[in-house]
C-alpha cells in the first residue's frame, strides 16, 4: 500500500508538471487555433537561460524571475515576427514553421551550451518539512506551483480587463476588433503567457531528470495527452488532464507495462481520446454547418 501511495503521489507530482506544459499548449491554441509542436523546446532553452544566470552568479529567484521576464518577450517576439505573417497561410504551412521553430531551439541549445547532461537546482530544499518519505519537498513544490499558476491565470483571465480582451480575441477575432480590442496584441500577449508558464514548467523538471537538449521531448507529449484528454481549448481541463495523465503514466509504468514502454502510455491516451471523446472531458463540442 505503501508503494501505490507513493506511486500515486509521484504521479500527481509529475502530473503538475504536465499540467504547466499543457496551459501553455492551450494558451497557444486558443490564440491560433493550432498546436505549438516547439512549446517544449522554447521551455527547454528558457531552462538553459536560467542555468546560465545561476552560473554566472544570479541567487535562483533572481535567475527564476529573470527567465520568465525574457521567456515572455522572447515567445511575444516570435508570435509577432514568425507566427503573425502566417496569419492566412495554409495549415500545413503553419504546422512547418512550428517544426522548424522546435528545431532550431534544439540546435541553437545544443550549439551554445553542449548537449552534455547537467544538474539544475531546485528552489525546495530537500529537508523541508513539507517533503516526507511519500513525496519529497520539489515533488510538493512542483504541485503547489503548477496549482499557483493555475489560479493566477483564472483569475486574469476571469476577472481582469485585459485578461476579459484576451479571451474575446481568442474566441472571436472580427467581433473583437469592431469593439475597439487591438486582437494582434492580445494574441502576442496570449504568446508571452505560454512562455513565461513553460519556462517555469522547464525550471520545475529539470531538477529531476537534469538539463540538457532532449529533456522536454517526452514531457510535450505528456503534456499533449494531458491538454487532449482536459479540452483543448479549456485551460483548467488541460490542467486536470495533465495531473490525470502523470497518475496513470506511474501508475501503469510500474503495474502493467513497465519503465520501457511507460512513453506508450501517453501515445494509447492520444488515440483513445482522439476516437471517444475529442473535445476532451471539459472542452466544448463545436459543430460546423457545411
Amino acid at each position: 500500500m505503501n508503494e501505490f501511495l507513493h506511486q500515486l503521489l509521484a504521479g500527481l507530482a509529475t502530473g503538475g508538471i504536465y499540467a504547466s506544459v499543457a496551459l501553455a499548449l492551450v494558451m497557444i491554441y486558443q490564440a491560433t487555433h493550432h498546436i505549438n509542436f516547439a512549446q517544449g523546446e522554447m521551455a527547454m532553452f528558457s531552462t538553459f537561460i536560467a542555468w546560465t544566470l545561476i552560473q554566472a552568479g544570479f541567487p535562483y529567484w533572481a535567475a527564476f524571475a529573470t527567465t520568465v521576464v525574457l521567456s515572455f518577450v522572447l515567445a511575444a517576439a516570435i508570435e509577432f515576427a514568425v507566427i503573425r505573417p502566417m496569419h492566412d497561410a495554409p495549415v500545413l504551412s503553419v504546422v512547418v514553421v512550428f517544426i522548424g521553430l522546435l528545431v532550431i531551439f534544439h540546435s541553437l541549445a545544443g550549439f551554445l551550451f553542449g548537449y552534455t547532461i547537467k544538474p539544475f537546482p531546485s528552489p525546495f530544499p530537500a529537508d523541508a518539512w513539507y517533503g516526507g518519505s511519500l513525496m519529497s519537498a520539489h515533488e510538493v513544490g512542483a504541485i503547489v506551483v503548477a496549482l499557483g499558476m493555475v489560479a493566477l491565470l483564472f483569475m486574469f483571465l476571469r476577472y481582469t480587463p485585459l485578461g476579459l480582451a484576451m479571451r474575446a480575441a481568442a474566441q472571436n477575432a472580427a467581433s473583437s476588433r469592431l469593439v475597439g480590442i487591438n486582437v494582434g496584441r492580445m494574441l502576442m500577449l496570449g504568446w508571452g503567457l505560454a512562455g513565461a508558464i513553460g519556462a517555469v514548467a522547464g525550471m520545475m523538471v529539470a531538477p529531476v531528470v537534469f538539463l540538457d537538449p532532449h529533456m522536454m521531448t517526452g514531457v510535450l507529449l505528456y503534456a499533449f495527452a494531458g491538454a487532449l484528454i482536459g479540452g483543448i481549448d479549456n485551460p483548467i481541463g488541460a490542467v486536470l488532464g495533465g495531473f490525470i495523465v502523470g497518475v496513470l503514466e506511474n501508475l501503469i509504468g510500474t503495474y502493467v507495462v513497465g519503465t520501457e514502454l511507460k512513453l506508450s502510455v501517453a501515445l494509447a491516451l492520444i488515440i483513445g481520446v482522439l476516437i471517444v471523446k475529442p473535445s476532451g472531458l471539459l472542452g466544448k463540442t463545436i459543430v460546423t454547418r457545411v
